[in-house]
């Protein structure tokens, strides 16, 4: 039988690290509006230049450079959402603070440094 949540929390730990995993969802969602834009779905890197307006080649190599460095930051921003919203759904639907892996508990030192973590430290 899957066990509900890590026996390791009690009520005003868990709503602690809800808590800690809702900012950091806004957090990550604010972070991927200011470096990319969401399509089909999915978020891609973009320029913050407006697009359609002829430029010049400075303002194009800009661009470039500017795609170059929000592209592979929005993909590290969704991944990171991605587990965020994992770990909610977790708490809303069980399984939450417990090891993927092992099915034991994840301590709550674990959940604070990151709490979204979904097994425990290798040692």
């Amino acid at each position: 039988m899957k066990k509900k949540h890590s026996a390791e929390l009690d009520q005003v730990q868990f709503e602690e690290l809800r808590s800690m995993l809702e900012a950091e969802r806004d957090s990550l969602l604010e972070e991927l509006a200011t470096y990319g834009v969401k399509k089909d779905g999915d978020w891609q890197g973009s320029s913050l230049s407006p697009e359609g307006e002829e430029s010049d080649p400075i303002d194009a190599a800009d661009q470039i450079e500017e795609l170059s460095v929000n592209v592979p930051l929005v993909e590290e921003l969704e991944k990171r959402l991605k587990e965020v919203n994992a770990a909610v759904a977790k708490m809303e639907k069980g399984g939450y603070g417990i090891d993927e892996d092992s099915g034991e508990d994840i301590p709550f030192d674990r959940l604070m440094a990151n709490p979204a973590a979904r097994t425990n430290v290798e040692e």
